[in-house]
């Protein structure tokens, strides 16, 4: 008996361990789908643009935070390319967007993504929701993080008087 629990306390472990991976360094391959269904790959992501991917999920309190700070401030944001990535449908990612992200919709630097072949926890390692991800016109990493209360460390990355 004591051996099967050892057994199951050790496989549970190093599933942890696998699922705190390191985030990528460099936005990697992927197929995500616009809200029309139109495929957007690695290759659509805007060139010679820093590139903010947010993975968020619509049921989180502290994505409708994330989300909500970053429609307040994105005046701040016209000189990077948006990416919002969800799992949930097309209905329930409007509704979130609606009320938490009003300013975001129909930005021409804001891209709404659905991952309904689940390829973002794959590929980029979020360790949770909501994870942001920001990348370097040179597709590198520049910052990553998962605690909302610190969305300030990209506004001071982003701001167009910072750079």
């Amino acid at each position: 008996m004591r051996v099967l629990l050892f057994i199951i306390l050790f496989r549970t472990f190093l599933s942890l361990e696998t699922f705190a991976q390191t985030p990528a360094q460099t936005i990697p391959a992927f197929t995500f789908y616009k809200l029309d269904k139109t495929p957007f790959t690695n290759k659509n992501v805007t060139p010679g643009k820093d590139a903010l991917f947010i993975f968020f999920d619509v049921t989180c309190d502290h994505c409708q935070h994330t989300i909500g700070t970053l429609s307040k401030r994105i005046s701040e944001c016209q000189k990077i390319s948006i990416y919002l990535i969800s799992l949930e449908d097309k209905t329930a990612i409007t509704s979130f967007l609606n009320q938490y992200g009003k300013n975001l919709i129909n930005k021409k630097n804001v891209t709404v993504l659905q991952d309904s072949k689940n390829q973002f926890i794959t590929q980029f390692s979020p360790r949770k929701y909501p994870s942001v991800f920001l990348y370097s016109a040179q597709n590198k990493l520049r910052l990553y993080d998962d605690e909302d209360e610190y969305l300030v460390k990209f506004f001071k990355l982003i701001s167009p008087s910072k750079k």
